[in-house]
């Protein structure tokens, strides 16, 4: 049976979602609405927070319930509040409960700034992999600027996504991470590939990329991007491979060497393509020719 704590929480959630689909309110769309709910004050100006604010509370209800705590102590709320006892990654919520199923749940980053959803994979090679790409049907447009990639898009975490750089910089300043980057081709075989370490630069130092060596199935196809900072089509900071490949990258920027062996947010082709190296490429298993089908880009501590 739910405790009494968790059934307030849940009926709060009901009740902010009727408040917002009930709101007589209808402002433009620079304006914000303010709808009252009994007690509870809910904005619903921006549709998208609305919802990312709404769905990370159903999470917390969820992971609390599993908990079996109740109470202000159960949401983290004490007198010396820090984020030592949450999870910081989604090893860190496997090794709470091996039984943990892949899905969305709230990661805390050390660095107290806040918690943020994001997409567990319990499921490969052991489990414990934080998602921060994924392509699969090209719902989703990835040619976008460098606020979209440093926030992050869209809020469904369970299709295409790109986390956010500035989400994937707090994860990965925690501890030594490992990258691991799961393929699959429009015919349905699977390639991947493993970096014994991985980090990136703050903002400040346009999130260079840092990789140890390479392990795996579809051969190294981000070796020429190691020390490479993060471009997009308005603020490229290689020679103009944002705008040419339609992406949004780690392109190289060394004179004289091509731009890319991998553009896995470029555009979504879906198999054999005549633009060159615009696609959902990696090099050294398909060519530059080839749109993969499927990506996922994912950390978890090194061992």
């Amino acid at each position: 049976m739910a405790s009494p704590f968790l059934s307030l929480l849940t009926s709060l959630v009901t009740s902010v979602f009727l408040c917002s689909a009930q709101s007589v309110c209808r402002p433009p769309s620079d304006e914000k609405c303010v709808c009252n709910c009994g007690d509870a004050v809910v904005n619903t100006g921006n549709d998208n927070a609305f919802r990312a604010e709404l769905e990370e509370l159903k999470i917390t209800v969820k992971q609390l319930s599993q908990t079996g705590k109740c109470g202000p102590e159960a949401v983290g709320i004490t007198a010396n509040d820090t984020n030592t006892d949450k999870p910081q990654d989604c090893q860190d919520i496997l090794d709470n409960d091996e039984t943990t199923p892949s899905g969305v749940y709230m990661v805390y980053p050390r660095d107290n700034l806040g918690g943020f959803l994001v997409f567990c994979d319990m499921d490969t090679d052991g489990g414990g992999w934080t998602l921060f790409q994924r392509r699969q049907d090209g719902t989703v447009d990835f040619y976008r600027g460098w606020a979209d990639y440093k926030t992050g898009f869209p809020s469904n975490l369970n299709g295409e996504f790109w986390l956010g750089n500035d989400n994937l910089y707090r994860l990965a300043v925690q501890k030594v991470y490992q990258l691991r980057v799961d393929l699959e081709d429009v015919e349905g075989e699977t390639r991947y590939a493993v970096y014994d370490t991985f980090a990136i630069s703050p903002e400040s130092q346009n999130y260079k990329l840092q990789l140890g060596s390479y392990s795996g199935t579809a051969m190294d196809s981000l070796k020429q991007h190691r020390g490479e900072s993060f471009s997009t089509k308005d603020r490229d900071t290689s020679t103009g491979c944002a705008n040419t490949f339609k992406g949004a990258w780690w392109y190289r920027t060394s004179s004289g060497n091509s731009c890319l062996h991998s553009n896995l947010n470029g555009l979504y082709h879906l198999g054999t393509h005549e633009s060159h190296a615009d696609g959902v490429c990696w090099y050294d298993w398909k060519g530059n020719n080839y749109s993969l089908k499927r990506t996922e880009m994912k950390i978890r501590p090194t061992p």
